[in-house]
């Protein structure tokens, strides 16, 4: 297989990943049936303003709400107010957007019906700090834990406890009213919870777990969030609390759809393919190298897989910010992933982040090729050098190797090809 056919299937994958996760093809089939009384539709995310849209192309009968998405996101609709904010650092338009969707929910009836459209991103697109917080508060934490090498989960534990609306806080506020949650997972294993940080989910942890992570991490808060936190102040709504009795949670997409998905293009290209896991965690430069040894042993021995094979994942992996780089969990993973390799010449592969943005940067993701790794010394680059940095973004950019899609409108997080073409 030569350099032009593999980078064609490695994106081919990618965009068919993205593709089976759009909410027009899997949102429909979940609708639930009209209520007795009102409709009023809630979300936030990356896909929360493409779901709306989808919902209203499909719903028959009057609706009303409101959806926060991340600039750029915004997709027209006629009866659901869209509200761009601030990923993945909040900002004041989604503080806003947090305190009218309260307000739209305080005075609901037991005829109501409360559709929630949740997506990745909405933890940072709903930043409703806890009594006597602030926004630049929560901007803070939110750019402590991102540095931190936290997991997504333990990110998102801590973020509850500070919040006024995430936890089951946004369904208790429904009450008496039916919560149906639509929920389009970006989160390894995929827990309800954990999606947006689950403001229409029970909560079975506490505020002493979320003082754990902050503790393991060495991340300081300000003194008055560490007292709502040793106080007791930040508990979030439990599992059994009767305000969230009756209401129901679907998942309508998942990383693991979008890896069949690709794993059905490359089949079609006649390709043996194995998918190795949708939650794959740690850091990335870490998976870098393991994915690595495997794919050695493949490549060189035939074990456990012959070649020629695809390796699919996805999952959500970390970066520990240490240089003066970017960050962007994909370019890192992939530019470790290079360097481990060592330019095998049957080794192509491609990562990136299916919501179109890898970190902070507007760039999806790159692709690496047996011959990336001599392209960068040729033009003076250390690959070491630049993943010491964590400069991964500026690596693959100056080789003319990055991944742009835009704004995807969905969000199923992680997406790593990596493709042994044989001898």
């Amino acid at each position: 297989m030569d350099e032009t056919t593999a980078r064609t299937l490695l994106r081919t994958m990618f965009d068919g990943a993205i593709a089976a996760a759009q909410s027009a093809l899997c949102l429909p089939p979940c609708l639930p049936p009209p209520p007795k009384g009102r409709l009023i539709v809630l979300g936030a995310g990356k896909a929360s303003a493409a779901m709306a849209r989808t919902l209203e192309d499909h719903w028959h009968g009057p609706l009303s709400g409101l959806v926060v998405t991340r600039y750029g996101y915004s997709v027209p609709c006629s009866h659901i107010d869209i509200v761009e904010a601030a990923h993945p650092v909040p900002d004041a338009a989604g503080l806003a957007a947090a305190t009218r969707m309260l307000a739209l929910v305080s005075h609901l009836s037991a005829d109501d019906l409360v559709l929630c459209l949740i997506s990745g991103g909405g933890s940072a697109l709903l930043p409703l700090p806890q009594p006597g917080l602030t926004l630049e508060d929560k901007q803070t934490l939110n750019r402590a834990l991102l540095a931190s090498g936290a997991s997504i989960s333990e990110m998102n534990c801590v973020r509850r406890h500070l919040s006024a609306i995430k936890g089951g806080r946004l369904a208790a506020a429904c009450h008496p009213a039916k919560v149906v949650s639509l929920l389009i997972s970006d989160i390894p294993g995929d827990d309800p919870l954990d999606i947006a940080s689950g403001p229409t989910i029970a909560d079975p942890t506490s505020c002493t777990d979320a003082l754990g992570i902050l503790n393991r991490y060495t991340i300081q808060i300000p003194a008055h969030a560490l007292d709502i936190l040793t106080s007791g102040r930040g508990e979030t709504v439990k599992p059994g609390d009767p305000r969230l009795s009756g209401n129901e949670v679907h998942l309508v997409a998942t990383p693991q759809m979008a890896l069949e998905a690709a794993a059905q293009l490359a089949a079609r290209a006649g390709l043996p393919v194995h998918i190795l896991s949708d939650r794959i965690e740690g850091e990335a430069r870490d998976v870098g190298k393991t994915l690595a040894a495997i794919t050695l042993q493949i490549a060189n021995r035939n074990q456990p897989f012959a070649a020629p094979c695809v390796l699919l994942s996805g999952g959500e992996t970390t970066v520990t910010v240490r240089g003066d780089g970017k960050g962007g969990r994909n370019a890192e993973f992939l530019l470790s992933l290079g360097i481990a390799l060592g330019g095998h010449k049957n080794i192509y592969a491609l990562a990136g982040d299916t919501d179109g943005v890898d970190g902070s940067k507007e760039i999806a993701g790159a692709i690496l090729t047996p011959d990336t790794l001599t392209r960068a010394r040729a033009r003076g680059l250390s690959p070491e050098t630049s993943l010491d940095g964590n400069d991964a973004h500026g690596f693959f950019g100056a080789l003319g190797d990055q991944i742009i899609t835009g704004p995807t409108l969905t969000n199923v997080n992680d997406f790593r090809a990596i493709l042994v073409t044989g001898a």
